[in-house]
């Protein structure tokens, strides 16, 4: 039962794996822009999950830890920003697809 209960480096990073799949499938297939930010924001957190993994695994250092807030912390900022984009693209065309804003210069 022991066996069963050890969760080891592989495990982590083959959840990231999926997670930064997801995330790249997401923002390649979606067209609309709250959901490319979504793949994004997913992306973001494997890259976290990466960084809190091998941290884990290399020693007793908190670098991982320190990098997975540091990530964090730019997703929040950058979902700040591109949502206050998505509102003012929203506003202006009646359209949060990022095809359809093809006239900013207007």
């Amino acid at each position: 039962m022991g066996a069963l209960m050890n969760v080891g480096l592989q495990h982590f990073l083959v959840v990231s794996a999926i997670l930064f799949g997801i995330g790249l499938l997401t923002v390649a297939t979606r067209r609309n822009a709250v959901a490319i930010l979504m793949g994004v924001e997913l992306i973001l957190n494997a890259a976290a999950l990466n960084f809190v993994a091998f941290a884990r695994y290399r020693g007793a250092s908190l670098d991982g830890q320190m990098f997975a807030i540091f990530v964090i912390i730019l997703a929040a900022a950058e979902a700040a920003v591109a949502l206050a984009i998505v509102l003012n693209v929203f506003y202006l065309f009646d359209s949060v697809e990022p095809g359809g804003v093809d006239r900013l210069r207007d």
